[in-house]
Order: C-alpha cells, then structure tokens, then sequence
C-alpha cells in the first residue's frame, strides 16, 4: 500500500477541521477482488501505517532472532561505488515485531541519505487533511448507503455494532477511505501503529542525526490511486474489507512473518493471491510505480551516491519488482547479509 495510507489513518485518529470525528472511529497508521486482505497487504507493504501518532515507545534492544534475515537487499554496478540498501518495510508494526533485522542497521550506517516514498513530514502538512477529506467524501447531495446500497450498507452497520463504533461519521465518505478507516480500526485491535512502522522510525531518526532524506513521490499521487477508482472498484473493496475483517489477524502474524524472514517468493504470492482476479490493480498500486522508481534510483548509482532506500516490502520481488527491474539494467543485486561483517551493532534497530 502507498505510505500514505499510513499517514492517512494516523490523520484521522483526530477530528478534523471539518467537524467530522474521526475519533468516534478509534484510534486509526492506497492490494481479484478489491479484499481486506488486498488491502491489508497494501497497507503493510507497498507503502505505508496508521493508527496513532508519533511517540514511539522503547522497544527492548536484544538481538533479533538468528532466523530474522529481514527484507534488505544491496544493488550497485559492479566496479562502481554507488550502491542502494533496498529496504523492504512494513509500515504498522507492533511494540513485538522490534527490534529490526540487523541489515537495517547495516544500511542506515552506510548511507549517506534516505529515500522514503513520501518526503518526510509531507503528509503532515496543513493541506493533506483538507486535500484527503475533499477526495474521499461526496458532495452533500450524495451518501455512503445510497451509494453501496442496502446490502453494503448493513454490513458496515453490523461492522460498526461488533466494534461499538457509530456509522454517522461514514454518511459522507466514498467507499475507499471507510475501507481504509475499517481497516485502521481493525490494526488497531492487533496492537499495530503507524508510529512503530520501519518508515516512521527511520524519518525520525535521520531527522534527529541530520542525514537528508527525501521522496519517490508526493501525496497527490498517492490519494489519487484510491481516489481513481471507479465506482464499482470502490465498493467491492468496501464490502470485501468488511467480509474478511475477521481473518485480518491471520493474515498480518503470515506477512510479517514472511518480511522478517526476507522470504520475497512468500510475500510476492500473498499479494498475488487475491490480486490476481484484477491485475490492472497490480498495475496502478504496484507495478506502474516501481517503473517510475527505476530511473531515479539508477540515477543515484550512476552517480555514485549510497542511499537506503525504504519502500514497503511488496515492491520489492516478483518479476515486475525493483530487484528484478533493477537487475535488468544490469545491476548486480544481494542480500545484505552477503555483505554485512559478522557482527553488526543492533542498536540503531531499535525504536524509542
């Protein structure tokens, strides 16, 4: 999932400046059909986190699991010196899921700058909450039930009722971002927070050291992924997030399991599995992207420059991910273990 959708839960933990609460929701930090799984995977892999703010809770330094290769990779043109840590991320995290793979560490001590999907602190500008509710909710003359219809619209009634949540706050929302806000409610109830996300941890990090960071690419495009789906993507996604709610916890321990381990094959096809049915969302939620991200990232190469670069986990494998398309302009791609020394510190891996 685009990063965004991080940041957008963490907005809508709050009221508004329009009065709408968000906060009667819970506390939320844009993957066929359009299933609560293919969401959950967007929002864990292709970027973003939700849920809660920014504080950040210590987090035991004890190493990671031997077993915990993490989702790091290192390309770079054989016989030059640039060279990109790929990090895959997973954006909502639990307090449990630190401290990080130490090829993370290994990375950030040999960059000289981050590349996050987002700019840091972009979707913390005034104009995002404005520029979110302005795309995600219709005009006054429309509704969320007279659009779904009454069968849809019963299912977030009784989603609602489960969570002892109200369903006024959802009257103006078009089906793309309730499915969102369902979905951050439900990390919610996994102990996940946008405030725990590997990208969240490194943009605080490098802003306190002073190591630049900068963005794939900006909000507006990120909202305007969800945003452009027509009607009929919309609220299959509504109503298959809905259906598949109670399998959200099963599915998140099976794709956070798979990132530790950097298991690329297993992460690949648990997004595949649904996605499949609908591949031109794979097209404009992954494989469009990760086109458009080649070119600058070879770019840095040629110029010599090392850069850790933080996309979530899903961008990375498959035929059409960075390490594939990247490995096809001839560069030479490994596991950062391949290069680690054998001891490398684990404190940066850590959060708080």
């Amino acid at each position: 999932m685009p990063r965004i959708l991080g940041q957008t839960f963490r907005r809508l933990s709050h009221p508004d400046r329009s009065g709408i609460p968000f906060a009667s929701l819970g506390k939320p930090s844009l993957k066929s059909t359009v299933s609560l799984s293919l969401v959950l995977r967007f929002s864990l892999l292709l970027g973003s986190s939700l849920i809660s703010g920014c504080h950040q809770t210590a987090i035991s330094s004890a190493p990671p699991p031997v077993n915990q290769l993490g989702s790091v990779w290192v390309a770079d043109i054989e016989g030059q010196p640039g060279q990109l840590f790929l990090c895959g991320t997973i954006h909502v995290l639990r307090q449990s899921d630190y401290p990080l793979a130490t090829g993370y560490e290994f990375a950030y001590q040999n960059a000289q700058r981050l590349l996050f999907e987002l700019p840091p602190g972009a979707s913390e500008a005034p104009e995002f909450n404005r520029r979110l509710m302005e795309l995600g909710s219709y005009p006054k003359t429309t509704t969320l039930p007279s659009e779904v219809g009454p069968k849809v619209w019963a299912q977030v009634e009784a989603w609602a009722r489960s969570r002892n949540k109200s369903t006024s706050s959802f009257h103006s929302l078009k089906p793309w971002l309730a499915s969102l806000i369902i979905t951050s409610e439900e990390f919610q109830r996994l102990g996940a927070s946008n405030a725990m996300g590997v990208d969240q941890h490194y943009e605080q990090r490098s802003a306190k050291d002073g190591k630049p960071g900068q963005g794939l690419e900006t909000v507006e495009l990120q909202l305007q992924l969800f945003s452009g789906l027509d009607r009929n993507h919309q609220i299959l996604m509504l109503e298959q997030t809905l259906e598949e709610a109670r399998t959200m916890e099963a599915e998140y321990g099976e794709l956070v399991s798979a990132w530790k381990k950097g298991d690329l094959e297993v992460l690949h096809n648990l997004i595949n599995r649904e996605a499949e049915k609908h591949p031109e969302l794979m097209e404009i939620f992954i494989n469009r992207r990760n086109r458009a991200w080649v070119p600058p990232l070879m770019e840095l190469l040629k110029k010599g420059e090392k850069v850790m670069v933080l996309v979530g986990a899903g961008h990375l494998g498959g035929p059409d991910g960075l390490l594939s398309l990247l490995r096809k302009q001839g560069c030479r791609v490994r596991h950062a273990q391949e290069l680690m020394p054998p001891t490398t510190p684990n404190s940066g891996a850590t959060s708080g």
